[in-house]
């Protein structure tokens, strides 16, 4: 638990090994486990009954929803946002009777992803920045930047903007608008997506980091056209 001086916020309830390295402004909810070792950046929220193993790396701004544990090997980059009970493991063929615990293996979740509610990622695998898993997918291989990754196994089914809209109706010159932020993208050689407006390391600008219009509104727009 954090002493009187911490900036960063525990739960009663949560408990925040000695060893643990967490950024200022992290909120840690009820019955979290921060292991030592662990190390969180600036502004995580990590939800109830999350479990961070030693030696995992969060970055700044990382948002864990409730019923998730990420394990040893994982790394998880600025701005991921991993939805409720997804699942992220660490051994490819666990057996109780086997140690393997010298043989973790690296998980990279990378800038701006989402990993949907009860989706799975098998570790070895790195998921690009901005990718976009689907809610129950199972992810086994490496994901492509801006990647919508559906089913089971995961397969790309095209494309998202960094504000989680799919991008569609390409121009002449192959050019995709997202219909929030109005970003454009463009494929620069198959299977490979940019931003055209923005590169995919930096951070949105204010103005466009506040979302106003609900989803279900954009599909509807995109209906009428």
């Amino acid at each position: 638990m954090p002493g009187d001086n911490s900036r960063y916020f525990a739960h009663e309830s949560a408990h925040v090994d000695e060893g643990a390295q967490i950024g200022d402004g992290t909120r840690i909810w009820h019955f979290a486990h921060v292991m030592s070792g662990a190390v969180l950046g600036e502004n995580c929220n990590l939800g109830q009954n999350v479990h961070i193993a030693s030696d995992v790396v969060l970055g700044s701004n990382v948002k864990v929803q409730n019923n998730v544990s990420i394990y040893t090997g994982t790394i998880i980059e600025d701005d991921v946002f991993l939805g409720p009970s997804c699942v992220l493991t660490n051994v490819t063929n666990p057996r109780s009777q086997v140690v393997r615990q010298s043989l973790y293996e690296r998980t990279l979740v990378r800038r701006g992803a989402t990993v949907g509610a009860n989706a799975t990622v098998v570790c070895g695998t790195e998921i690009g920045r901005h990718a976009f898993i689907a809610a129950g997918a199972v992810v086994t291989r490496d994901v492509p930047d801006y990647a919508l990754m559906l089913g089971t196994p995961a397969r790309r089914d095209g494309w998202m903007s960094r504000h989680g809209h799919r991008l569609l109706d390409p121009s002449s010159e192959g050019i995709m608008e997202c219909p929030e932020s109005g970003l454009r993208y463009r494929e620069v050689e198959p299977g490979v997506l940019r931003c055209l407006d923005l590169d995919e390391d930096e951070p949105l600008p204010a103005e466009l980091a506040v979302g106003e219009i609900a989803h279900e509104e954009f599909k509807r727009r995109r209906e009428q056209s």
